[in-house]
């Protein structure tokens, strides 16, 4: 894979970390467990670890790095939570909409896996896909939870 390809895989996966961070603090801000609020707060920041990584390695490979904030589908699922919350849906809302996101999340990193990266940025991309998979699970867990509670 050439090196812009890489970029655009690369500056793709900023965009989705970007989004994860501002929806997982949106989330905090909606959430009414402090159990959640401190879960979701922690997720933000590793999403945001995740989107300074990714840009540090497009520095190494001599991309250029423009300021990233997002998709904008997920402004606008972010706003969907803001009207859920509005509503009334509560924290089992806020899981389901902050599961979206991870399902959203989950499939950007799940395509760059198979787009043929370097071994260095692979790497990267491997480790960042797991803590996504993993989160992922969790929001499911706790929405399943939140919803039998």
């Amino acid at each position: 894979m050439d090196t812009s390809n890489v970029g655009d895989v690369l500056r793709e996966l900023v965009k989705t970390n970007r989004d994860g961070e501002k929806g997982y603090n949106d989330a905090a801000e909606h959430a009414k467990s402090a159990d959640l609020k401190a879960f979701f707060r922690q997720q933000g920041s590793e999403r945001a670890r995740f989107a300074t990584q990714l840009e540090t390695e497009l520095t190494r490979l001599g991309e250029e790095i423009k300021k990233e904030t997002g998709h904008f589908t997920g402004a606008l699922h972010r706003a969907w939570i803001d009207v859920k919350q509005t509503l009334g849906g509560g924290d089992h809302a806020v899981l389901e909409s902050v599961e979206q996101g991870e399902d959203a999340a989950k499939e950007s990193y799940q395509k760059a896996l198979q787009g043929g990266l370097p071994e260095s940025v692979l790497v990267l991309v491997r480790e960042q896909a797991q803590a996504i998979f993993v989160a992922h699970d969790q929001v499911k867990s706790l929405r399943d939870s939140s919803k039998a509670a």
